[in-house]
């Protein structure tokens, strides 16, 4: 008895961490580096060079903005 609870416990978590693990496809995406532009999820999980995984919480990335210049 004790076993299966064990087992059933594992495959719970195991299948928690994989569904976390990989996100869903609109936590990330694969975008092309040169142009940041959507590409196939393909490119990325093949690891492409010139491509790479994007999301929406990369607190690395910041924008880029104009500065104005008053002459």
């Amino acid at each position: 008895m004790m076993t299966r609870r064990v087992a059933l416990t594992m495959t719970v978590v195991v299948a928690a961490f994989g569904l976390t693990a990989c996100g869903g496809d609109g936590d990330r995406w694969c975008e092309h580096d040169a142009t940041d532009t959507r590409v196939s999820n393909s490119h990325c999980e093949n690891n492409e060079p010139g491509y790479e995984w994007e999301s929406d919480g990369d607190s690395g990335k910041k924008s880029k903005k104009k500065k104005k210049t008053n002459h």
